[in-house]
């Protein structure tokens, strides 16, 4: 059996999105910018593909600028925002420590250049205190850049509170909506959502394609220089497969977004049930507020490569954290800002379900994990120490 369970790190493009992009790849390949009817047939697709994302976020056509993803939409929110707050004399941004790294390298970026920074507590359950938010805004502020979901430990956040104290306060809200787009309703304006990233490879839509929404009045920073593509916001000639493909998986997410939340949202509540029965195991992240999909887990006393690896060999693709920070030897940064200790965080799993799952593959899951996390412990000498009292348990 094989079963993919990383569909937070990518999902499988729909057969809609494929067959959406085929014709454009093949027959519709001109230039967008061209005058000509054979470039503006291009440009009509563009377009449409536009206004239907701006339909699904509840936003004007004209406030969407197409990007290569989500890493590339937050760096240009991030820094157009922080160039408008320069230009009014301020220079201080909140965020939390726990965002993408696309975020927080940006903002490490923005502190050498002078500005401050402010990373809210997500505290045990990996939540923003929206109080906690307001007592941190100032009269310096610029910008406040949470996520909407949590692309590790799934948590969801109050959004619409959050951009509601940030309307009140006349403070740029930016949200990384990369986990969330196609997967919970989003409405920009309802939400107070000043800019907005997302990335079409997480809702079925193809790679290297995403967009970011910049609300009417927000001045964008441009990040690439060249023609007039995007009202001028973005210079190189659009990937209209992509975008129309993107279009189209996130209008057929849209239409079943509420039925396969119910359903797998279920799934995931039994696939937590059924490892939480693995002594000292811990579950990262609200048990409520997070993703449908959802599931990471601690498992003390073992490495998270080792568990994936063997998982692996039984057919289960699943992750220790973001796809993006996969090559790196050290614990995840969203695991130490919940509290967990670095020996703890590096035993971490995370289970993405996506819409296709089943019953069948849930339990199988759950079974390999329990084989795998004993047989682990069975000749680690970490877990020798802690059952022979030489060291203390954490979880």
């Amino acid at each position: 059996m094989r079963i993919y369970a990383d569909n937070a790190a990518t999902t499988q493009p729909s057969h809609a999105a494929i067959e959406a992009m085929l014709p454009l790849l093949w027959e519709g390949y001109g230039n967008p910018s061209s005058l000509y009817t054979f470039g503006q047939r291009a440009k009509e697709a563009l377009e449409q593909a536009r206004a239907d994302i701006a339909e699904v976020i509840r936003a004007d056509p004209k406030e969407l600028v197409f990007t290569s993803g989500g890493s590339e939409a937050d760096n240009q929110a991030i820094l157009s925002a922080a160039e408008l707050g320069r230009k009014a004399g301020k220079r201080h941004i909140i965020s939390t420590a726990f965002e993408h790294h696309a975020v927080l390298h940006t903002l490490n970026k923005l502190e050498k250049d002078g500005f401050t920074l402010t990373l809210l507590d997500v505290h045990e359950n990996g939540m923003v205190r929206p109080e906690e938010l307001e007592a941190a805004i100032g009269d310096d502020t610029c910008l406040v850049t949470i996520m909407s979901a949590n692309n590790e430990i799934g948590t969801v956040q109050p959004v619409r509170e959050l951009g509601a104290i940030c309307a009140k306060h006349a403070v740029l809200f930016h949200t990384d909506a990369v986990q969330a787009v196609g997967h919970l309703p989003v409405d920009v304006k309802a939400d107070h959502i000043d800019l907005l990233s997302a990335s079409a490879h997480k809702f079925h839509g193809p790679k290297g394609v995403g967009f970011l929404y910049a609300r009417k009045g927000v001045r964008l920073t441009n990040l690439i220089e060249g023609g007039a593509q995007e009202n001028g916001r973005r210079g190189g000639t659009e990937n209209v497969p992509g975008i129309v493909g993107m279009a189209t998986a996130l209008k057929e997410s849209a239409a079943r977004m509420a039925e396969n939340a119910e359903r797998i949202s279920a799934l995931r509540d039994r696939l937590i049930e059924g490892l939480r029965e693995i002594p000292h195991s811990a579950l990262n992240g609200d048990s409520v507020r997070r993703l449908p999909g959802n599931v990471n887990f601690c498992f003390e006393g073992i490495e998270g490569e080792s568990l994936l690896l063997l998982l692996d060999d039984r057919g289960i693709c699943a992750s220790s954290g973001s796809a993006c920070t996969s090559g790196s030897l050290d614990p995840s940064h969203v695991l130490l800002a919940i509290g967990r200790v670095h020996d703890v965080a590096h035993g971490s799993l995370r289970l993405s379900l996506g819409e296709d799952a089943t019953e069948e593959e849930v339990e199988y899951i759950i079974r390999n994990v329990k084989e795998v996390v004993a047989y682990l412990r069975g000749f680690s000498p970490v877990w020798r120490d802690l059952m022979s009292g030489k060291a203390q348990f954490i979880l």
